[in-house]
C-alpha cells in the first residue's frame, strides 16, 4: 500500500495556488462533524477563502477565527437564503449540514439563484439520484450542481472507474466502509436509522432483496485494522454503478463502526423494524449517539474502506481485485470530505469545466480525491483475490 499520501504522482500540478481573485467557498454546516474539516482544508488552499455558514453565530465565529475564515450567519430554511449566499460574493456552496435522506432541493436552488456552484456530501439515494432535476437550470446558468461528493458515490465510483479497464467483463462490485469508534454525528446516525430494517433496492438480476443493517459480512483489512464486521446499507452506488457499468450483475454496499458491539446493536435493532414492531427508529439517534460517545474511548482510531471488483480479464480468465484504504489516528474523518475539497480546488483553478446537475460520479479521478488527504495518516493499495478478504 502507498504510504501517508506523500508520493502520489502529479501532486504539485494539482495542488498549486489559485491565481487571481480569491475563490470564495461557503461551507454550510461549517462547524459540524464534517464541515469543520472542510473549512480547515479549504482554508489551506492558496487563493481560496472559506466561509463558515450556520445558524449558531457563536460556533461559526469560533470556527472562523481558528482558520482565518469568514462567517455567514444563516438558516437553511430562511426564504432569503439565496440573498444571504449572494451577499458573500463567493463562488461555491458546499452543503455539509445533513442529514440528507429527506432533503429537498431548496439549498441547491438557492445556490443557483445566487449565481453559485453547489456541492453536497449527501449519501441518500433519492436525493443524489434526484439532483439532475436541476440540470437544465444549472446548464443555463453555466454552473455545476453536484450531489454525493463523499466516500460514496464519489470515491467509490472513482475507484471502479480506475480499475474498470482491467476487466473485459465486470460482474460484481462490493463496497465497504468501516469507521472508527468515534461517535458519528446525530445527522449521520439519523441517516442510517432511516433505512434500518428497510428493504434495499435490488442491485442486479437474480439478486435477492437485502435489508438495512442486516446481512453481516466480515472483511480482513491490512494491519492495523484487521478483521471488521459490516452490515448491508443503502447508498446511491446501488443504483448509480449499474447505470454507469451496464454489465454489472451485482452491487453491494456494507458498512460498520470500529467496535463489533455497534454492529450487533444495529443488527438487533433492524429486526423489530423489519417486522413492523418499530415503525420509525430515527428518534433513537440522540440516545444512540450518547451511547457511542461513551464507548468511543474503547476504539483504536482506525477506519477503512474497500472496493472489491470481480469479473473476467481480457484473456477470459477470472479476475478479482480489492482496493483498500486504511486510516489511522482518526484521520478517516477526512475521507468523506476529500471529494468536495477536490471539486472546490478544481473549480477554483479552472480545471473542472463540467456544468449541469449530476451525481458526483465521473467528475474526479481517483488521485484527485486521494491528493486531498495529503499529510494525513491515510494510505491506499490494491491486492488481488478479493474473495479471500471478504466473507
Amino acid at each position: 500500500m502507498r504510504g501517508d499520501n506523500g508520493d502520489f504522482p502529479g501532486r504539485q500540478a494539482r495542488r498549486g495556488a489559485v491565481a487571481g481573485k480569491a475563490f470564495g467557498v461557503v461551507v454550510l454546516g461549517g462547524y459540524g462533524h464534517f464541515g469543520r474539516l472542510i473549512v480547515e482544508r479549504i482554508s489551506g488552499i492558496g487563493g481560496c477563502e472559506a466561509w463558515v455558514g450556520g445558524r449558531d453565530r457563536d460556533r461559526a465565529t469560533a470556527m472562523a477565527r481558528q482558520y482565518g475564515a469568514r462567517v455567514l450567519h444563516v438558516d437553511l430554511c430562511d426564504p432569503g437564503l439565496a440573498e444571504r449566499l449572494r451577499s458573500t460574493g463567493a463562488s461555491l456552496v458546499i452543503h455539509a449540514a445533513g442529514p440528507f435522506q429527506h432533503l429537498d432541493l431548496r439549498v441547491a436552488e438557492a445556490a443557483l439563484s445566487a449565481g453559485m456552484h453547489y456541492v453536497d456530501l449527501a449519501d441518500g439515494r433519492a436525493h443524489v439520484l434526484g439532483i439532475d432535476a436541476l440540470d437544465a437550470r444549472a446548464r443555463a446558468l453555466d454552473r455545476l450542481v453536484c450531489s454525493g461528493a463523499s466516500s460514496v458515490p464519489a470515491l467509490s465510483g472513482a475507484v471502479v472507474d480506475a480499475l474498470r479497464p482491467r476487466f473485459a467483463r465486470l460482474q460484481g462490485v462490493h463496497v465497504g466502509i468501516t469507521a472508527s469508534a468515534q461517535a458519528p454525528g446525530r445527522a449521520t446516525l439519523a441517516s442510517v436509522l432511516s433505512w434500518c430494517g428497510r428493504p434495499l433496492p435490488r442491485s442486479g438480476p437474480g439478486v435477492g432483496v437485502a435489508h438495512g443493517l442486516q446481512g453481516p459480512v466480515r472483511h480482513v483489512f491490512p494491519a492495523p485494522l484487521g478483521t471488521r464486521w459490516l452490515l448491508d446499507c443503502d447508498v446511491p452506488d446501488l443504483a448509480l454503478l449499474p447505470r454507469r457499468h451496464p454489465d454489472l450483475a451485482a452491487v453491494r454496499f456494507s458498512a460498520g463502526l470500529g467496535l463489533d458491539l455497534y454492529q450487533l446493536g444495529g443488527w438487533l435493532l433492524s429486526w423489530p423494524v423489519r417486522w413492523g414492531l418499530l415503525p420509525d427508529p430515527v428518534p433513537l439517534a440522540g440516545a444512540m449517539q450518547a451511547i457511542a460517545q461513551r464507548l468511543a474511548p474503547l476504539g483504536d482510531g482506525c477506519s477503512g474502506m474497500f472496493v472489491s471488483l470481480s469479473g473476467s480479464d481480457h484473456d477470459g480468465r477470472p479476475l478479482s481485485l480489492c482496493w483498500e484504504l486504511v486510516a489511522e489516528r482518526e484521520h478517516g474523518l477526512y475521507v468523506p470530505c476529500a471529494a468536495s475539497i477536490a471539486i472546490a480546488r478544481a473549480l477554483a483553478t479552472g480545471r473542472l469545466r463540467a456544468r449541469g446537475a449530476m451525481p458526483c460520479v465521473g467528475l474526479l479521478g481517483l488521485d484527485d480525491v486521494l491528493d486531498e488527504l495529503a499529510g494525513l495518516s491515510v494510505r491506499a493499495g490494491l491486492r488481488e483475490d478479493a474473495g479471500a478478504t471478504t466473507r
